[in-house]
């Protein structure tokens, strides 16, 4: 009997060029080049085709990706339709899901991958994978209009990604430094190794299903709150907590009760996580451009990062990305619920480049059990039971 690793821990699910972690020192690099480097000097859209292709882009070919996606951030208008019938009250993860699903119904060639080597087709796996990315960020933004009965914004075609989210967001000009704040938060959580949600894409990927469907299936994986959703969690945590003085005996009764603290621990990281250590710096950066008044949220996070060390930090147990990502957003006056969703169309990136290079030489994900069940048996008819 083989053995088992619940949650597949530690086991090679595949090979890729993509991202690596090196958990000890705390370092993350995309295609060979660091998370730090990255957040400092590139765009999301420069990250992605880096993501995407394996090098930096030159000039032209990142214009030319740029005005692609451009082109695409405008929703059909069957889809804005559908949003409208939506509950109001459903989380915009449950919208994205439903509305990214729907895009294969609506955009023409997705029987192409009804056939392995129409995968092939290099035109198609460019332009799907232009339109997923380009939709992702405009139907997050359009449901914060839609579910509280307004309008959407209308996209605009001169805005990169990251200033024309925050545009369909609020209806007016992104503040630059807001618009770079965006922009460093997409590339932080654009791609990340074999985490549950791109393991998600590559399953359903195998199967040769449709793009859409490939990134629905991430995007349903990435909503739950040992993944993608803690970052809402932290928030609420912080609120509960309610003041620095109050932490260390929080801390201590979580810690006595065994439950939870939400942003702390990663899997792969045995330090800090890089990306909470950018984040941290985008936090204060924006502190100190209002003033440097320190809001109580940020305060109490400060201290609850101080007190963990203290308590769990021999344990390796240092903040992730979600313990700041969530008073980041909170900061720019981004609703809570819609946390998730943001890195959701961040990782469309990485899931898409996991996706391309999975159907490039793909076989069927069909991982075996351990069976505990009964041996055989003889039926009895039910009169005799």
């Amino acid at each position: 009997m083989s053995d088992f690793l619940p949650g597949l821990e530690g086991v090679p699910a595949t090979k890729s060029a993509i991202s690596n972690i090196d958990g000890e020192k705390g370092i993350l690099s995309y295609r060979g080049y660091s998370l730090e480097t990255l957040a400092e000097n590139s765009s999301f859209e420069e990250t992605t085709l880096l993501l995407l292709n394996g090098e930096l882009p030159n000039q032209k070919a990142l214009d030319d990706f740029k005005q692609q996606l451009r082109q695409n951030y405008r929703t059909k208008y069957h889809i804005r339709e559908m949003m409208r019938h939506f509950p109001h009250t459903g989380h915009p993860m449950d919208m994205l899901q439903t509305a990214v699903s729907s895009l294969g119904m609506f955009y023409p060639g997705t029987e192409c991958l009804t056939d392995a080597q129409a995968c092939e087709d290099l035109d198609y796996v460019r332009n799907m994978t232009v339109n997923i990315i380009a939709q992702m960020a405009p139907l997050v933004a359009m449901w914060e209009h839609i579910r509280n009965g307004w309008d959407p914004v209308q996209p605009r075609s001169d805005l990169s990604v990251a200033e024309n989210l925050l545009y369909m967001f609020t209806g007016q000009e992104p503040d630059p430094l807001m618009a770079k704040i965006m922009d460093v938060c997409l590339i932080l959580h654009a791609e990340h190794t074999l985490n549950a949600s791109t393991f998600a894409a590559l399953v359903a990927g195998s199967t040769l299903a449709t793009p859409y469907s490939v990134i629905s299936a991430a995007i349903g994986t990435l909503s739950g709150p040992l993944h993608g959703g803690a970052n809402q969690r932290v928030v609420g945590m912080l609120q509960e907590i309610g003041s620095p003085d109050k932490v260390e005996a929080w801390v201590d009764d979580k810690l006595k009760n065994k439950e939870v603290i939400w942003g702390m621990g990663h899997r792969e990281y045995k330090v800090k996580d890089p990306r909470a250590t950018i984040l941290h710096k985008l936090v204060e950066e924006l502190v100190a451009q209002r003033g440097g008044h320190l809001d109580a949220m940020f305060e109490t996070a400060l201290k609850l990062e101080e007190v963990c060390a203290d308590r769990l930090g021999h344990k390796g147990v240092y903040p992730n990305v979600d313990f700041y990502s969530g008073i980041l957003y909170t900061e720019m006056g981004i609703p809570e619920d819609e946390f998730t969703a943001l890195f959701a169309v961040a990782r469309s990136a990485g899931w898409l480049a996991h996706w391309r290079e999975q159907i490039a030489n793909n076989r069927i994900y069909r991982p075996t059990q351990i069976y505990v069940g009964s041996d055989a048996r003889d039926y009895t008819p039910i009169n005799d039971r």
